[in-house]
């Protein structure tokens, strides 16, 4: 069992019909949880009734809100998802909101001390505030989790740059992957050439790619790990890409072996995709018999 600590945004993503939990880093916590790991994740919500019910799932799911700030001049996050026709995502981010004014306190720099390993984003620099927070927290952190969550115009590629320089660990989607190394000055064109590139200029050893619907290429301590993916119709991709890191980084921590590791965690990714909703409950049971039916 690792200890995980998760840092950013939580939220309500708002879809057409419905309205359910979200956040990446915070879907990446649950799915860690799902897996009996102790997670902890630090965040803010406002004082209103979005907030108190983001509180209340956060304690039914097993997560520790001790590092949750209730904050009365900024409202609980909420986002717009608006699906295409193949299930994929857009979103409107409303800003500001609460999660953009995490500020450190004693309880978040002691969770951050004692985890395994400290996930955050790149959605959360947006405001200076949480900003500030994260990178006083990074230093703190043994074990460095970067999940690259490009949303225009929430980005630059001096803070991106500064996050992958202090990141142990990178996980990019495939698009995400190309943009940045070409940002970097990369004149490469194959995945895995970006990969070792991206690797090498930031002084990387782990460094994760989501392919989609054609699985995940995982670089781990100099070699690659693949998997190419499972067939299944998509209901939408929302949380698909975090529940994939949040089974990844459950299993590497647990010293399961990175293929067996990344091979469970495009399993997962699969599941959550076909299904409304970025967590939805997924038992082991269901992701063995999906990986060998």
């Amino acid at each position: 069992m690792a200890n995980i600590v998760c840092f950013g945004e939580v939220l309500w993503d708002i879809f057409p019909t419905y309205k359910k939990i979200g956040g990446a880093p915070l879907n990446v916590a649950l799915r860690s949880a799902s897996f009996n790991n102790d997670v902890t994740m630090i965040s803010a919500v406002g004082n209103d009734d979005l907030g108190n019910k983001l509180i209340d799932f956060l304690l039914e799911n097993n997560l520790n809100i001790s590092c949750i700030q209730v904050i009365d001049t900024f409202e609980t996050g909420e986002v717009k998802v608006i699906l295409n026709d193949k299930g994929s995502a857009s979103y409107e981010i409303k800003y500001p909101r609460a999660w953009d004014k995490i500020t450190l306190t004693k309880a978040s720099i002691a969770a951050v001390k004692m985890s395994d390993a400290f996930v955050f984003g790149s959605l959360i620099t947006r405001d200076e505030v949480s900003r500030d927070t994260l990178y006083r927290l990074i230093e703190l952190a043994k074990y460095k989790v970067f999940d690259l969550n490009l949303r225009p115009p929430y980005y630059s590629k001096e803070v991106l740059l500064y996050l992958m320089n202090k990141a142990d660990f990178i996980k990019f989607n495939d698009d995400e992957l190309y943009e940045v190394s070409k940002s970097m000055g990369s004149q490469y064109n194959s995945l895995e050439q970006n990969l070792n590139y991206i690797a090498d200029k930031t002084n990387t050893k782990h460094v994760c790619v989501t392919k989609g619907a054609h699985g995940a290429v995982l670089l781990y301590d100099g070699k690659l790990y693949y998997n190419s993916g499972y067939q299944i119709k998509v209901a939408n991709t929302v949380g698909a890409g975090d529940s994939f890191l949040g089974s990844l980084i459950s299993k590497l921590l647990n010293n399961i072996n990175p293929q067996e590791a990344i091979t469970f965690a495009c399993a997962v990714g699969a599941l959550v995709a076909q299904e409304d909703g970025a967590n939805p409950n997924i038992s082991s049971a269901k992701i063995d018999a999906f990986i060998n039916p």
